[in-house]
């Protein structure tokens, strides 16, 4: 039976589902260092990840979406191999994937904190920790996100009322959503695995999952009709589809609250939507990426 287990009997301090696929996504936001070469790109991600993690013990579960061998050596180069466990998929897709890193997480006993991981993000060095203790030592911090929304501070979909804390010298913020790159304990994730392991068909909608768990913006329809009548169709269309997919949640769930930090601790590998606050340009520099010309 799935349950809560103690802190001291985890071996690890935090258990990472990374899922990697050998495609750049297509977009008007193509990414800022290495826009023609994933392999490269995921490589420099997945080295930034593990300079973020600083002393963390940490078990990775990889999960290769059709990728070829010289993605696996990414890992085994960095992580001993009684930390890493490589699945391989045959380009099963987004959705797929997020389904089977919500089970791996659910299922794994090794560690309490669990990290949902996308393999086109940044981590600053030595930065990851202060995600986990945060979450640790917050009782109402129920998922949190290393990477802060680029618009956070203009767009519409994040001017509401927010509870903000002093952290580890950041500050910390409340929001409706993130990504599918988040943490939470796995108690939380077992709680809410339904929302992040439920069939979406084709498309893996990340905002409106995170609007069913915080329940922000789906009790409006004001909001609704103003984003349709101003074109906000993403913003519109995730109120529809977190209703039309996840209104067991919405109408009977318990709320969760999201936090994010300020400065971010990773950023969004699109040009044009990071994180604001950090130079990240000189960020990969130091880390070994020339921005291209």
């Amino acid at each position: 039976m799935i349950g809560h287990f103690p802190m001291n009997q985890f071996k690890y301090d935090v258990a990472v589902a990374y899922r990697i696929y050998p495609g750049i996504t297509k977009g008007k936001h193509p990414p800022p260092v290495f826009p023609k070469d994933k392999f490269k790109l995921a490589e420099f991600c997945v080295k930034s990840f593990k300079k973020s993690l600083g002393k963390l013990r940490v078990k990775m579960w990889v999960l290769l979406d059709n990728c070829p061998p010289a993605y696996e050596a990414m890992f085994t180069q960095l992580w001993p191999k009684e930390e890493l466990a490589l699945m391989r998929y045959p380009g099963v897709g987004d959705g797929a994937t997020l389904r089977e890193q919500t089970r791996i997480l659910v299922e794994q006993t090794d560690a309490e904190i669990v990290c949902f991981a996308e393999d086109d993000y940044f981590y600053l060095p030595d930065q990851f920790p202060l995600a986990v203790e945060f979450l640790k030592q917050n009782s109402d911090a129920d998922f949190v996100a290393p990477y802060e929304d680029w618009n956070f501070y203009t767009g519409d979909l994040n001017n509401l009322p927010r509870k903000t804390k002093a952290f580890g010298g950041k500050k910390w913020n409340t929001c409706v959503s993130t990504t599918h790159t988040f943490l939470c304990k796995r108690e939380i994730l077992i709680e809410s695995q339904n929302i992040f392991s439920a069939s979406y068909g084709s498309i893996s909608p990340d905002l409106s999952k995170w609007m069913a768990l915080t329940k922000k913006r789906v009790f409006n329809p004001v909001i609704f009709i103003w984003w349709s009548l101003s074109h906000r169709w993403f913003w519109a269309g995730s109120i529809v589809i977190a209703w039309y997919f996840c209104w067991r949640q919405i109408i009977f769930g318990r709320r969760y609250i999201l936090w994010v930090p300020h400065t971010s601790i990773a950023t969004h590998m699109a040009a044009g939507v990071e994180s604001t606050g950090i130079d990240w340009p000189n960020e990969f520099q130091r880390q070994g990426a020339v921005p291209p010309a």
